[in-house]
């Protein structure tokens, strides 16, 4: 995806031929030392070529060989893990890193204390003003304004399990007066308007992906979402209640950490994929029926927001190079 996204943007990119090491035996793996070596050899070509003061990586394999040959030369790297589980690729890179930003608490397990900054994860700004906004949200997805509103984020691709809770349980939903926005993903776009439909609901606005997100937060009571790092960082400065149902198909389980770090503060929900269908709609329909507990979740997740992530991640690269 970056390498649409970040050209789009206006910025240059280029890509190693790097690949992750899969976890149970392949014939890939056999290729993987060739692509790590012609990595590495391109990442020195790169940092002769840039000259950097200070190199950053964000996590995964990509970032590996570039972060190496910066630390072989001397020169500052900075490591941000975005979640509450460390990845493999940066607790290999921290132990030579000048700082290690973190978006969770409690990261010593990982990284050495003394070279930790708590930062969060940088997310987009035009959802930090959500208030007012509710009504346009209405108007632009063509929902009631009379309705409550379950948002469902899939991600860009979509979630299989997520789009086959919906199907099961949105006709039950809808008759107890709720109205669902629904990121369906890529994949499942046209599979999921079959069968929307031929149901003949009518308050259900089913999008393949969302780009005005400040809009789809401001018009939800409640939001379903997968549980990757940005997307936890994200819903906590939205503060509405969350369900999170983790994506199993992850590195280490992840995901399911990353929920259960905000579960363990009273600050969201969590329904186990496995479970998700059939589940998922019951809680929906209990949380949305307790209003009170909805706006405890509602508080909780945002007192563990960091709205000022990217700011205070600036700030400790400034603080390298000056």
């Amino acid at each position: 995806m970056e390498m649409q996204k970040v050209p789009e943007a206006g910025f240059q990119i280029e890509g190693l031929p790097i690949a992750g090491l899969q976890r149970s035996f392949s014939l890939e793996n056999l290729r993987f030392p060739f692509k790590l070596m012609k990595s590495l050899s391109r990442a020195s070509k790169i940092i002769r070529e840039f000259r950097p003061d200070v190199v950053v990586g964000v996590g995964g394999y990509a970032s590996g060989p570039v972060l190496y040959r910066a630390q072989r030369k001397g020169i500052p790297t900075l490591v941000q893990e975005q979640n509450s589980y460390a990845g493999l690729t940066n607790k290999i890179l921290a132990k030579k890193a000048a700082k290690i930003c973190v978006a969770y608490p409690d990261m010593e397990q990982f990284f050495p204390k003394n070279r930790i900054a708590y930062t969060g994860n940088p997310v987009r700004k035009d959802i930090l003003e959500l208030e007012g906004k509710r009504e346009k949200a209405m108007a632009h997805f063509g929902l009631n304004p009379e309705r409550k509103t379950l948002l469902v984020l899939g991600g860009s691709l979509g979630a299989r399990t997520l789009n086959q809770a919906v199907l099961k349980d949105m006709e039950r939903l809808e008759a107890e007066g709720y109205q669902i926005l629904w990121q369906s993903g890529r994949f499942y776009y046209q599979e999921m308007k079959s069968k929307l439909d031929a149901s003949g609901l009518q308050n259900i606005c089913l999008k393949e992906f969302i780009r005005e997100m400040d809009l789809a937060y401001a018009g939800a009571d409640i939001i379903v979402s997968r549980a990757g790092a940005l997307s936890v960082s994200e819903l906590s400065l939205v503060g509405k209640p969350v369900i999170f149902v983790p994506s199993p198909n992850v590195a280490e389980d992840h995901q399911t950490k990353n929920a259960m770090a905000y579960v363990s503060h009273d600050a969201a929900w969590l329904v186990r994929d496995a479970e998700a269908v059939g589940l998922l709609g019951e809680k929906v329909n209990e949380l949305m029926r307790d209003a009170e507990k909805a706006a405890v979740l509602g508080r909780n997740i945002k007192k563990l927001a960091k709205p000022d992530a990217a700011t205070a991640i600036v700030k400790e690269l400034e603080d390298l190079i000056a």
